[in-house]
């Protein structure tokens, strides 16, 4: 369901059934929301007209918080601006209506906007801030403790950036130009370096402004679509010309440009890896798991030999079912040094997992998901993926058929062994 969606449901059932509605009221809000239909548009325009007709309506609160939930959906500045300073009046600390009623008053473009969008934007920093503790964050806490990183870094940058662009709509450019290096520093991104860029050549210093552009221009390079890139490099070009007269040089600097924001994006990626090992990895043979008792393995230095991955959970029925089958399987293969198996558990809540153990009296090794589970898209548990000697997938089976399993599952170990098959029939594969 979209926020819309949510937004008119929330509205059609908390609203229209409020008893200290009005007959008259109840009756128009009824209708507005009912000819409403599905349009988001026809939607804000009812509330809005809905709130014109009754101003002290006792659910005005609530209505525009529908409404602004649309409006953002809509990217309607003008109902951003209206409706979210109203809902900042009653809660002044939501940081996602902060943020765009900000980025709504700069696209004013007007002083009086401007100095809306800087207290705004103050207050977005402070929040992001008090809300994430950088010196908190914990050196190989895992995934949640990468996001909290990401998160932290991605809101403060967006608040200095909102901070910059205010500072130099009025009018105080080297301000401007501070916050703005600020947010590419914290979270290097083309729409920082863009900005800089504005600031540093409207304050005559084209010469950095360039090397800025250089960097918008390469890190949307980098990306897998920029729509504006052009623009960056015709400006760039432009700057370039004014400073030395020609493009004579310019190709060289753009490389400059490309090895060093290169250069920075791996160490950001580099940083995030301290707190998740895991961050960004996309081929599967790159994960590092973590095991129930601390300790960790990279599954690279499994490579040379077949691994089977059990992925299940403690509420898992059929993965404690299917749990004897795989034992059964395991001792089929004990004497044979090129096959790993790695029971991967997939629980969010981990402190379950020790005790469960405890009560099965499982004796087999755990590791964690750690988001392979995800990158592997293993959708329903509980699944098992044979990966070959180089590390490429050679069978996903989902689920089990508890008479041929072990058959099964040991067939395909010594396929991809390269031994002789058994004739199996019934799997359920993709």
């Amino acid at each position: 369901m979209t926020r819309f969606l949510l937004a008119l449901v929330c509205a059609a059932i908390s609203l229209c059934a409020q008893p200290n509605l009005s007959q008259l009221e109840e009756e128009s809000l009824q209708t507005a929301i009912s000819e409403a239909g599905n349009s988001p548009v026809d939607f804000a325009r009812a509330v809005e007209n809905h709130l014109k007709r009754f101003p002290n309506s006792p659910r005005r609160a609530d209505l525009e918080r529908a409404l602004i939930k649309t409006a953002i959906d809509l990217n309607d500045d003008r109902l951003i601006v209206q409706f979210g300073e109203n809902v900042l009046t009653r809660d002044p600390n939501n940081l996602q209506v902060l943020e765009h009623v900000a980025t709504a008053e700069l696209h004013n473009g007007d002083k009086a906007s401007a100095e809306r969008a800087l207290i705004h934007a103050r207050h977005c920093d402070e929040l992001v801030q008090a809300t994430y503790k950088s010196d908190k964050f914990v050196a190989g806490g895992g995934r949640e403790e990468a996001k909290r990183k990401e998160d932290f870094d991605r809101g403060l940058a967006r608040a200095r950036l909102l901070q910059a662009r205010a500072q130099g709509l009025l009018g105080h450019s080297e301000d401007a130009i501070q916050l703005a290096e600020a947010s590419y520093k914290v979270f290097p991104s083309v729409e920082a370096a863009r900005e800089a860029a504005r600031w540093l050549s409207a304050a005559g210093k084209d010469q950095e402004a360039v090397q800025y552009l250089a960097d918008a221009f390469t890190i949307a390079g980098l990306q897998s679509a920029n729509l504006d890139a052009a623009s960056d490099r015709t400006r760039m070009a432009e700057l370039y010309r004014k400073l030395t007269g020609s493009e004579t040089g310019l190709g060289d600097l753009i490389l400059k440009a490309y090895d060093e924001t290169s250069g920075l994006l791996a160490g950001r990626r580099a940083e995030l890896r301290r707190y998740d090992p895991n961050s960004q990895t996309k081929d599967p043979m790159g994960f590092t798991v973590s095991g129930l008792e601390g300790d960790s393995l990279k599954l690279s230095s499994l490579l040379g030999k077949v691994i089977v991955l059990d992925f299940w959970a403690t509420w898992c029925g059929p993965c404690r079912a299917q749990h004897p089958l795989y034992e059964e399987v395991k001792k089929r293969f004990e004497d044979s040094g090129d096959v790993i198996f790695l029971s991967i558990d997939t629980d969010e809540d981990r402190s379950l997992v020790k005790p469960f153990m405890e009560s099965q009296k499982w004796s087999q090794k755990v590791y964690f998901d750690d988001g392979l589970q995800s990158l592997l898209q293993v959708s329903s548990i509980p699944t098992t993926i044979i990966f070959g000697k180089k590390g490429e997938v050679i069978s996903r089976t989902i689920g089990y058929l508890p008479d041929r399993f072990v058959d099964m599952l040991s067939n395909r170990i010594d396929e991809a062994l390269g031994r002789p098959q058994r004739v199996v029939k019934g799997a359920i594969s993709q």
